[in-house]
């Protein structure tokens, strides 16, 4: 049994190191071996970035250095770090990336610090201030401020066309590998040429041809990021002032002002004095003081020209309350009208009951029902208070743990303002932001991990100092070029033979263009026809590579050329150079004025060396349409010339429309319509008859035919009678329809009113009289026809009837029955 057990424990031993040996000979092998593979990588991917900037617009790589530069962190591992939970971020893990300074942190971090930051600012604030502004939130690094609704929610690529990007090895960490097509900032029309990328675009590498800011120099082709060029000769241009020349070199902008002096008059011209001449236009202290037309007032303007204008009093002016108007010298105050104000108060909803009076109206004290804040109570209470509850809000904040709490809540429940403090996953610190949902952040402290060497260092969240691998170290190689460069590309320091190397060759070619193109005095060339095969059965040998310099590729340096309708300039590759047709149209105009010459792109010869450029030549082609000129607003004839050039003559043709009644059919020159103002219409359209609408009220219009809704305002004389429909009165339909009039009965009639009423009251007792006496009449002679009646029933009465035996014998036969039954009982 010992001897079992030693073999086994030698065998799990053995077994133990073997693994040991294998891990540690597979780090160590690997990882150079990675190394080297991962920076060909990266070299292949960042050669794919940068390959239309480069190839097509022969990009310069000093413009490319900063984006080379976030594009290398991206690579690198640990090189970006989320500066809120200070932790690597991986190719997996959902970013975003600030637009301001173009860091980029956690989706879930980032959301995270814009939920504290929002609660930060708005948790000082009162009941009534919350929710009432959109407080922003910064971003961590450059303190950029973006709005609460701009707070990220999904994960996009850098150029922000994918969502969710899926995660490629052969793709720049967090992009989706299509074209950037961002705006470049400033805006010049062209669009980031770079796949989506991390960081900020390139300078606009596209070439424009540009004239200086003076635009004397002849148009130069330029990069679009350096368009704005001087040519340090004389501006010349006519300052402000409208006697002197800028004598500044060419510059960008608007002139300095005049920095010359001289004597100017104020606008009124009474004073003079020495001023600068780029502000000639000055005003003393004077008041004008000339009378007015009115002659009963002055001007009070200061130092002004032109005409002093009418006295501000003259003409028609309103009372307070605007709805009179008053024609009065311009010594005279514009009295009230003694109409009520009927100005809306400041609530809104009431309006001012108070007679015609000057100066603002009263506080609206109208009793109106209200309901507070959180809508669960009403009171009925004066208009201008606000009206607040006691009832404390039991919602849930956005914790999901704790209650509102505040009084009379509308519904926008702050966040909630209590510490989480739970235990973080390091196990050595606590959360300290605000009570929150889900999981908390990682724990803000950190710890160093040094590298092998120690010289490099990075900091790690607590917790993760034992899990994370040591950086990489960032010591440069010192090893010298085996190229024709001096200097070797930077990279740090590694493992085997250094890189291709990948610097632009810069020999100058046949052309006097400098070559672009990577380094290739190193490149490795496939030999072939070295070895010829003895037979079939001979096994095919491995291809043969060798290090060889190859020669410069043709010029690609972008050329500008003018295509041949001169429509455009594009810069072409430097060994293709020559005019071409850009496949558009013509252009031209044609003698017709209104058209162009629809040819494709052609050359045109020109027939006078001052004529105008856009003008059509004899290669173009001739217009055979029709006039298409837009006729005047309104007229729908046709121009009946062909296509010429110059205004269509005027339309002379008769118009058949109805008038505004629509009951007569009016005949009009098509010119006079078309060329009639509003009033001129209103006018012409009209059959000058009554109008036959009818008023609400039942009266028909009294205006002339014209178009729109009728005036509400009728006044048809009707008569107005009181209750009692004694009195009676005319007044107009318009005030009856508003209740403005209404006539009353008077002490006249409200007497004879009531006797009246006694006279109807004696009437009715009469009348009930006289019934009841010829009821009693109808009754005394019916009694006196049933008294015959009466003495022949009283005989019939008296005859005797024979009765039955059951009646004369039942008593003797019941009697001893019952007492039989009672003995029983």
């Amino acid at each position: 049994t010992e001897l079992s057990s030693q073999k086994k424990f030698d065998e799990i031993k053995k077994a133990n190191q073997a693994a040991a040996k294998k891990l540690v000979e597979d780090q160590f092998s690997s990882s150079s071996e990675d190394d080297d593979e991962d920076e060909v990588k990266q070299g292949k991917i960042l050669a794919k970035t940068f390959t239309i900037y480069a190839s097509q617009t022969d990009g310069g790589a000093n413009e490319l250095e900063r984006t080379r530069q976030y594009l290398n962190e991206a690579f690198q591992s640990g090189a970006m770090t989320c500066l809120i939970c200070i932790a690597s971020v991986k190719r997996n893990q959902a970013v975003w990336s600030c637009c301001g300074c173009f860091c980029i942190f956690h989706l879930v971090c980032i959301q995270k610090w814009a939920r504290d930051s929002l609660f930060l600012v708005s948790s000082p604030l009162t009941d009534d201030d919350f929710g009432k502004k959109d407080y922003p939130w910064p971003c961590p690094k450059c303190r950029f401020e973006y709005k609460r609704s701009e707070t990220p929610s999904k994960y996009y690529c850098y150029c922000g066309k994918v969502e969710n990007p899926p995660l490629d090895p052969w793709l720049v960490p967090h992009s989706c590998g299509q074209i950037c097509e961002k705006e470049f900032k400033p805006s010049c029309g062209h669009k980031c040429l770079l796949l989506c990328h991390p960081g900020p675009c390139p300078p606009c590498p596209k070439m424009v041809t540009t004239t200086c800011h003076c635009k004397k120099a002849k148009p130069v082709p330029r990069r679009c990021s350096a368009k704005e060029w001087s040519c340090c000769l004389p501006c010349g241009r006519t300052l402000l002032c409208g006697q002197h020349n800028c004598e500044n070199p060419c510059h960008g902008g608007d002139c300095q002002p005049c920095p010359r002096v001289s004597k100017q008059r104020c606008i009124c011209g009474r004073q003079t004095a020495e001023r600068l001449c780029a502000s000639p236009q000055w005003q003393c202290d004077q008041v004008c003081g000339k009378p007015l037309p009115c002659g009963n007032h002055v001007c009070e303007k200061v130092c002004h020209a032109g005409p002093c204008g009418d006295c501000p009093r003259s003409g028609k002016r309103s009372c307070p309350c605007e709805k009179t108007k008053f024609t009065l010298p311009c010594t005279e105050d514009v009295p009230t009208c003694g109409d009520s104000c009927d100005k809306v108060l400041e609530c809104g909803i009431h309006k001012c009951s108070q007679r015609c009076h000057r100066g603002p109206c009263e506080i609206c004290r109208q009793e109106v029902e209200k309901q507070c804040r959180c809508g669960k109570h009403t009171k009925r209470m004066p208009c201008h208070k606000p009206y607040l509850c006691e009832t404390k809000c039991t919602k849930i904040r956005d914790c999901q743990k704790h209650q509102c709490r505040r009084k009379c809540c509308p519904g926008n429940c702050p966040p909630c303002d209590q510490v989480c403090g739970r235990t973080l996953g390091c196990r050595n610190h606590k959360c300290p932001s605000g009570c929150h949902r889900g999981s908390c952040n990682p724990c803000p402290e950190t710890v160093d991990v040094k590298c092998n060497c120690g010289k490099t260092v990075i900091k790690v969240p607590c917790g993760r100092e034992r899990t994370i691998k040591p950086p990489k170290c960032k010591q440069l190689c010192s090893r010298p070029p085996t190229c024709h460069h001096s200097t070797q590309e930077k990279h740090y320091c590694h493992f085997g033979r250094c890189p291709p190397c990948r610097q632009p060759c810069q020999k100058t070619l046949t052309c006097g263009h400098l070559c672009p193109v990577p380094c290739h005095d190193e490149a490795l060339v496939k030999q072939t026809g070295l070895h010829q095969s003895a037979g079939p059965w001979e096994q095919p040998s491995e291809p043969a590579f060798i290090q060889t310099a190859l020669p410069c590729p043709p010029c690609e340096v972008p050329i500008p050329v003018e295509c041949l309708g001169q429509h455009e300039v594009s810069p072409l590759p430097c060994h293709s150079a020559s005019p071409y047709s850009c496949k558009r149209f013509c252009g031209r105009l044609l003698d017709c004025q209104n058209h162009t010459c629809m040819k494709e792109c052609h050359h045109v010869t020109k027939l006078n060396s001052s004529a105008d450029g856009k003008k059509a030549g004899p290669e173009c082609s001739q217009c055979e349409e029709e006039c298409t000129k837009p006729r005047p607003p309104g007229c729908p004839h046709r121009c009946v010339l062909p296509c010429h050039p110059g205004d269509c003559p005027s339309c002379l043709q008769m118009l058949k429309i109805k008038c505004h009644c629509k009951l007569s059919m009016l005949y009009i020159e098509c010119l006079k319509l078309t060329s009639a103002d509003l009033k001129e219409k209103e006018l012409l359209i009209s059959c000058k008859n009554q109008c036959p609408k009818e008023l609400p009220c039942g009266h028909r219009c009294k205006e002339i035919c014209h178009s729109g809704s009728c005036p509400l305002n009728c006044n048809q004389k009707v008569k107005l009678r009181c209750l009692c429909k004694r009195l009676k009165k005319e007044v107009q339909c318009s005030k009856i329809q508003e209740g403005q009039v209404l006539l009353e009965c008077n002490a006249l009639c409200k007497e004879m009113k009531r006797k009246e009423s006694e006279i109807k009251e004696a009437e009715a007792k009469a009348a009930i009289e006289e019934e009841k006496r010829r009821q009693q009449a109808e009754l005394e002679a019916f009694e006196n026809r049933l008294k015959g009646r009466r003495k022949n029933k009283r005989r019939k009465d008296e005859v005797e009837v024979e009765q039955s035996s059951w009646q004369k014998y039942k008593n003797l036969i019941m009697l001893p029955v019952f007492g039989v039954a009672v003995v029983m009982v």
